[in-house]
């Protein structure tokens, strides 16, 4: 069943509470300052923040940045939009995912990378609406990559997390990419993985925001879009890529 933005907010709000951790920085080689670009009059970073505000109060939500001058007009943004933001080490990233989430005081803390600009509304809420079950340790759409880059949602039981921390800290790999070993230690715990199998098509769809090439298909996509962004599922959006790469890729 899905439910309407009103009643999961009100669900959140009365059960386990899960925070979300937007992870987001200006200093991305390959398309600097990604965050703040603007797509349609309208700075990338916010795209994200108003979808995720449809289900989730303010408060259980934080940028993690890290703490280099770079970052300084990402932080003052962001905290201009009501967000809460912490800042936090550029190169250990596990760390500062971690230490962002223990200052929203929740259960359960979902990942979310700030150039996910296509992520589905309802997909999230159907994975928060697990998370409130409180029956999992961890919840991903990741393994085996059924949905597409730029989808990708996981949530992890915050004290579940907190006992892998030093281990994770431990190896430069796994503080740098947040979830690694969680997969990789999944017979300590319980989890469930949500599966594409409505639109396999759509799995190798590249939707992140991490190009030059990625910001012209998604500016393209807005503008030819025919519904809200919060709106645009994944079969919308499997429509307009597909649009897309007739167009230019002839």
């Amino acid at each position: 069943m899905k439910f309407g933005p009103e009643r999961l907010q009100k669900r959140l709000a009365i059960e386990n509470k899960t925070g979300i951790v937007l992870l987001a920085r200006m200093s991305s080689s390959r398309l600097p300052g990604k965050a703040l670009r603007q797509i349609i009059g309208k700075e990338s970073i916010v795209y994200i923040i108003e979808k995720l505000l449809l289900l989730v109060p303010a408060e259980q939500i934080i940028l993690a940045t890290s703490s280099e001058s770079s970052d300084d007009p990402l932080a003052d943004f962001v905290a201009q939009q009501g967000i809460t933001v912490y800042r936090g080490s550029l190169d250990k990233v596990a760390e500062r995912f971690y230490l962002a989430g223990l200052q929203l005081n929740c259960d359960y803390l979902c990942r979310m990378n700030g150039d996910n600009i296509f992520l589905d509304l309802y997909l999230l809420q159907q994975m928060l609406l697990l998370s409130q079950s409180g029956n999992y340790d961890f919840i991903s759409n990741v393994k085996d990559r059924t949905y597409p880059k730029g989808m990708s949602v996981e949530i992890v039981r915050t004290s579940y997390y907190a006992n892998l921390l030093p281990e994770i800290l431990a190896d430069a790999f796994y503080t740098e990419h947040v979830m690694p070993l969680v997969y990789e230690r999944l017979n300590s715990g319980s989890y469930y993985f949500q599966m594409n199998t409505e639109l396999p098509e759509a799995a190798g769809l590249q939707l992140a925001l991490d190009t030059p090439e990625d910001f012209k298909r998604t500016e393209w996509m807005m503008r030819q879009a025919n519904l809200p962004h919060t709106n645009l599922g994944l079969k919308e959006l499997l429509h307009l890529y597909q649009n897309y790469e007739q167009s230019f890729t002839r």
